[in-house]
């Protein structure tokens, strides 16, 4: 299996290794430092997928992340398969399996190609909108066609048996980039003592452009790379972050990595992970991702063997790898003429260099002509001859302003067409904070325009292509990144320039602004002239798209499909801009350019999901009492992912018998609940009774130390959004709790209004509900077992209802709270965490001659509601303010008292009469429970559709009350009391009811203040 075109010796592979691969199902080999790509180049593999709208043959183009065509399917198991994983940046490893995501029967023969020689009248932009529009019955047939031509690779059927995880971090410098640039930056930085973590995507750091960029003395500027790379990892200072891409760059400096730590090494275990997310917190970022070399727009420029020419001096100094036998060149700068010379040294034949300039007098262009190399200035190639590999080109003249050619023709024979239209910055993560890009003319490309981070830009990114510049500038940069990320003590390191080697570069000609070469004929008769390869988009069809009214840059993206694809702009973008601005009449920074957004390449979902997978996905919570309620066959269910105590069955109990038997336990000696999982936020600080004022609907100014108070939280519409009772603890510090699965929500609340809106106020939240652990006991029994435990004055006078006091409680320190959400005389008892189920035990022992009986969360929800006390979520849906709930009481009246949602309830919707609100639901069969959620109507036997004016909430059977209940919202309810209602059920049947008070028990709530 030779390996045609690898040259004998060069580039930085392992030779002494050879991998075994598979690509459609043939088997090749490559070397260990390899890329798919540079491995397939190497076997002289030229069409490796087909096009997504006229399925044409496409080959390789470059060799980094713009790559449009070699995207593959990777992986030899529906578990372990990656669906489009660019060649250019998968690193060969041994048994690697790849095949191409598109063509059928297969990538070289194509039934779907035949499209493709159709061409563009058959499929013209808008071409789905156009066609598949009558008669509109076919749709579904058209669509099961064009869904079979869609998409590119197929997603794993089988679970990924791969682990990833992820890391946080904070430094002071965050680099982006490992070339010169970001080395240099990164050295000076480390120098000025700053913390520093530096990515590239590349497994070497280094950078592309020692490949591609024309040095006397490659050599040398090697030399410094290594030994630059070699201080930086000494440095306990500093992170690096080889095959890592920053795919996001977000507010506040914040930075998303992607690090690929085993994919090079195959489909085994490798007991660590296979990727890792890296999430950074940044003082100071700088910005050195460089520039991608954009090709030119020509006829047929899509034929494999059609490449960048920085792509092809890559394969060939990095991989060793020359992808054909005869070059022509196009270029309009001095740049590519490194492709052509790296060529020829390689010992291939370099058919003519195609300089569109009229002249250039660089080095690099001497260096060509000493070499014999044919030049032809002033000219273009204008189009490409062959199918499945390039053949021969048509090269003609150009008029002085390149947007004509003159004469006839010549055809030169060769394989492969290397282009190369000048260089366009990285400017994507930029793009991400919302930075708007600034076109420059003197190198005609965009870079970062103005930020509001704490952001620096070096290197090819804002232009700058001579090598020992950007060293300079990239130091010069990492010096000032330091000295801002350390506030003043970084070192100055003005004097440490002369570590940048001083590297003798080649003199260069300026460059020409061209991006679309012209025909003989018309751009729309011409030989197809492709700006993205991926979705065919041409230079005639944004034509087209213009001539149809679409002129905002913005409207030709998404009515070509203009970098739509996996490469998403990065290779056709600006080509495309140019070809909008020439046929709109308008200069490029007129037209504008469309903003990137994450992520700059695709990420795995396992990478987003890291350890969060499986068990660890949704998180099973448990108190501290948790092995207690295994002992005693506890049932649970899941609140908030916690493991809550459902009810506590005994032997031969139905689950009704054992809610009947908690629920009169409780109501007639004493019961036991375990309410660790209640949200505990400790609020903090001077300000802490003024943000309580504006947070809450009720007032807190006056709440003294050791009473507690309940609260009722509202969105800014005025609708409930949480409750709870929340204590003072002293005068500039309260505890506040929650619903269970309300307790995240509410402190992400608490944190968004303290952080946006009222940053003045002196106030800290702290999450809690972890450190304790809570135990409630009710019943009019329950101050005789708490007495046994504690020496503590726990009378009615000694401690009123909704007071809290500090005690021992069985030897342990406690906060005691006297309040009570089952409408009994109740106490909750709060202790450190790891002293929970000691504690519970006491109380359980205390408690046996009064047969104490622990109950689940059904026994609470029937207390509670036999009291009319809501739960919010399954009372509330986010549509009922506290006054639909009838609990205006909870409302603070005076004017100059403001607080959230006080100002929507002026509004003329929330103040009809005909509002959903909270009432109590008597059905008068008094043993049927009525379904919760079940619809309400006002009159019975309604045609279809009836008009339904509520539904039940919570509904339950009392054995306290001896019949069936239930809460409903009802329009108007609260006015209804005493009228019937009716619930039309499923299965047709009709149950009637009578609206009454949402309070059957107590109503006095006498009980609880005993």
């Amino acid at each position: 299996m030779k390996q045609i075109n690898r040259v004998d010796n060069g580039g930085r592979i392992n030779r002494h290794k050879t991998l075994v691969f598979t690509f459609n199902n043939k088997t090749y080999q490559g070397f260990e430092g390899d890329t798919l790509a540079s491995a397939l180049l190497a076997n002289g593999v030229d069409v490796v997928g087909r096009s997504f709208k006229y399925s044409r043959p496409r080959g390789i183009v470059t060799a980094d992340a713009q790559e449009p065509n070699a995207i593959f399917q990777v992986g030899s198991s529906q578990a372990t398969t990656i669906p489009n994983p660019r060649a250019t940046q998968t690193e060969l490893y041994k048994n690697l399996e790849c095949h191409s995501t598109n063509g059928w029967p297969n990538v070289d023969f194509d039934l779907m190609g035949t499209v493709g020689k159709i061409g563009g009248a058959a499929m013209p932009p808008g071409f789905y909108y156009k066609t598949f529009m009558f008669p509109q019955s076919m749709w579904m047939s058209y669509e099961k066609i064009i869904r079979k031509g869609a998409g590119l690779g197929c997603s794993p059927q089988l679970p990924d048996p791969d682990s990833y995880d992820k890391l946080h971090h904070h430094c002071d410098v965050m680099i982006v980039g490992a070339g010169p640039a970001g080395l240099s930056a990164a050295l000076s930085a480390a120098r000025a003592g700053a913390r520093v973590i530096i990515a590239d995507e590349q497994n070497e750091l280094g950078g592309s452009l020692l490949c591609t960029r024309q040095l006397l003395d490659g050599q040398a500027a090697q030399v410094w790379i290594d030994k630059t790379i070699s201080e930086l990892a000494q440095n306990k200072n500093v992170i690096l972050l080889p095959r890592s891409t920053v795919f996001g760059y977000f507010d506040h400096n914040y930075i998303g990595i992607n690090e690929r730590r085993s994919d090079h090494l195959g489909e085994v275990d490798h007991n660590g992970t296979r990727q890792r997310l890296h999430k950074v917190r940044a003082k100071q970022v700088i910005l050195a991702t460089g520039a991608h070399e954009r090709p030119l727009v020509y006829g047929n420029n899509d034929v494999p063997g059609c490449m960048l020419a920085s792509a092809v001096s890559t394969y060939i100094n990095r991989y060793g790898v020359v992808p054909g036998k005869t070059l022509a060149l196009m270029t309009t700068n001095d740049y590519a003429y490194k492709a052509a010379l790296d060529w020829h040294d390689a010992g291939r034949k370099v058919a003519l260099i195609v300089d569109t300039r009229a002249s250039s007098d660089g080095d690099m262009v001497k260096e060509a002509m000493q070499r014999g190399i044919n030049i032809v200035f002033g000219h273009a190639i204008i189009d490409v001859k062959g199918s499945k590999r390039v053949k021969s080109v048509e090269v003609a003249k150009l008029n002085d302003s390149a947007d004509k050619v003159l004469g006839s023709s010549v055809n030169y024979v060769c394989d492969t067409v290397a282009s190369s239209g000048g260089w366009s910055p990285v400017i994507h993560l930029s793009s991400h904070t919302g930075s708007r890009p600034v076109w420059r003319d003197d190198i005609q490309g965009f870079v970062p325009g103005e930020t509001v981070q704490a952001q620096h830009v070096c290197g090819g990114l804002q232009g700058v292509y001579n090598l020992s510049q950007t060293l300079k500038d990239g130091f010069s940069c990492g010096a000032v990144a330091a000295q801002e990320a350390c506030k003043g003590h970084g070192n100055d390191h003005d004097d440490d320039l002369n570590v940048v080697p001083q590297i003798d570069e080649l003199s260069e000609s300026a460059s020409m602004a061209l991006f679309h070469i012209p025909h003989f004929k018309p751009t729309s008769r011409a030989p197809k002239q492709f700006v993205d390869y991926q979705n065919d988009v041409t230079a005639a069809g944004i034509e087209m798209a213009n001539r149809e009214g679409f002129e905002s840059i913005e409207h030709v993206k998404r009515y070509t499909a203009l970098g739509f694809g996996t490469d998403q702009g990065k290779l056709g973008n600006i080509n495309g801009m140019a070809v909008t601005a020439k046929s709109l009449g308008k200069t490029i920074p007129e037209t504008g350019t469309t903003i990137f957004r994450p992520m700059y390449t695709p990420v795995t979902f396992g990478a987003l999901a890291g350890s969060d997978v499986k068990q660890l996905f949704d998180p099973a919570r448990f108190t501290a009492m948790h092995s207690w309620h295994l002992a005693q066959g506890a049932e649970f269910e899941d609140v908030g992912q916690w493991k809550r105590p459902w009810y506590f069955p005994q032997p031969g109990e139905t689950m009704q018998q054992s809610l009947q038997r908690e629920c009169l336990a409780t109501r007639n000696s004493v019961g036991i609940l375990d309410a660790s999982t209640l949200g505990k936020i400790d609020i903090q600080g001077k300000d802490a009774r003024e943000f309580l004022n504006r947070i809450y609907t009720n007032p807190w100014s006056q709440l003294a130390p050791g009473r507690c108070r309940y609260g009722v939280m509202c969105k800014e519409d005025g609708m409930v959004f949480d409750d709870g009772v929340t204590s003072c603890i002293d005068d500039n510090r309260f505890l506040m709790t929650t619903t269970t699965g309300g307790a995240p929500g509410v402190l992400a609340w608490l944190e968004l209004w303290h952080q946006t809106e009222w940053p003045e106020l002196e106030v800290y939240f702290s999450t809690v509900t972890d450190h304790w652990a809570t135990m409630t006991i009710s019943g009019p029994n329950s101050r005789k077992v708490l007495e046994k435990i504690t020496s503590a004055d726990v009378s009615n006078e000694a401690f009123p209802y909704m007071g809290w006091i500090p005690a021992e409680v069985a030897g342990v320190k406690a906060r005691i709270f006297r309040i009570s959400f089952t409408g009994e005389l109740s106490f909750e008892i709060n202790v450190q965490a790891n002293y929970g189920l000691h504690t519970w035990e006491a109380v359980i022992a205390a408690g046996e001659e009064f047969n104490i009986t622990p109950y689940g969360t059904e026994t609470m929800h029937i207390l509670r509601a036999e009291k009319g006390f809501i739960i919010i979520g399954q009372d509330t849906d986010g549509s009922v303010t506290p006054q639909d709930l009838d609990m205006n009481w909870v409302v603070g009246k005076k004017k100059e008292f403001s607080y959230l949602g006080k100002r929507s309830w002026t509004r003329i919707d929330n103040q009809r009469s005909d509002r959903k609100q909270l009432v109590g639901l008597k059905p008068k069969d008094p043993n049927f429970v009525l379904p919760e959620g079940a619809q309400i109507v006002f009159e019975k036997g309604q045609a279809i559709p009836m008009t339904m004016v509520g539904h039940v909430t919570s509904s339950y059977f009392s054995a306290c009350l001896g019949y069936s209940f239930a809460l409903a919202v009802v329009k108007g309810g609260i006015d209804r009391k005493g009228q019937s209602v009716f619930l039309p059920l499923a299965d047709g049947t009709t149950v009637e009811a009578e609206i009454c008070s949402s309070v059957f028990y107590d109503p006095k709530g006498e009980r609880q203040n005993v």
